[in-house]
């Protein structure tokens, strides 16, 4: 079965180029393309695609808008953020959104299909510069529990199974499903899991999930 990517931007040479980027690839089609982020969420509920390519600065309603309502009604779509812009506190918001990539137009040449192929295998995809820009972010701003003494070591070998899948874009059902556990149980870990790290978000469960390659950046 072919993955199937929806494209959305405002400016058609965009989604030209992106289209052309990605024709050719094996198993790969582009079934539909919309205009802005109203009409993003309207042809992903109609088409329901596996990937989104969204810009993130979009008339009607911007990307990171249109990426909450697409993630909700669609949990399995997977959402790659297209922007001009880099700093730590976007990559949040775009995590926090529910998108699992960030990709700036600059490098959307020689990294879409990468980035697409990590999205497809449930990996969460950063180009270059913004992983940088996070490693950067991370030797500067230390977490208090990396101050204890190894925040991935205060963690259990199934919580971390559990960091990566929530990290992934996994719902606690899922997780419960894949690692056979009750969906409480689950919860449990996620709970724990937040108290230990002194998180309060999956957009920060994600970044410390990077952080300490507890998931693979692409």
């Amino acid at each position: 079965m072919n993955l199937r990517i929806l494209l959305a931007d405002d400016h058609e040479v965009v989604r030209h180029g992106v289209r052309g980027l990605l024709a050719g690839h094996p198993g790969w089609e582009v079934c539909g393309e919309a205009t802005d982020g109203r009409d993003a969420v309207n042809k992903a509920l109609e088409l329901k695609p596996d990937v989104v390519v969204l810009d993130i600065s979009m008339p009607n309603l911007n990307g990171l808008e249109a990426t909450r309502l697409i993630t909700q009604a669609l949990p399995q779509t997977r959402i790659l953020i297209l922007t001009m812009h880099e700093s730590e506190q976007l990559v949040r918001e775009v995590l926090e959104s529910g998108a699992r990539g960030f990709l700036l137009k600059s490098d959307a040449s020689h990294e879409l299909v990468a980035a697409i192929e990590a999205l497809q295998r449930h990996k969460t995809f950063f180009t270059s510069k913004v992983a940088e820009l996070v490693l950067e972010s991370t030797l500067r701003n230390k977490s208090r529990t990396a101050e204890e003494g190894g925040p991935r070591e205060i963690l259990t070998p199934r919580e971390r199974e559990v960091v990566q899948m929530l990290a992934e874009g996994r719902s606690t059902k899922e997780v419960a499903t894949a690692l056979g556990l009750s969906v409480k149980t689950a919860e449990t870990h996620r709970s724990n899991i937040m108290r230990k790290l002194n998180v309060h978000s999956i957009s920060e469960l994600v970044l410390f999930a990077v952080r300490n390659n507890i998931v693979q950046v692409a």
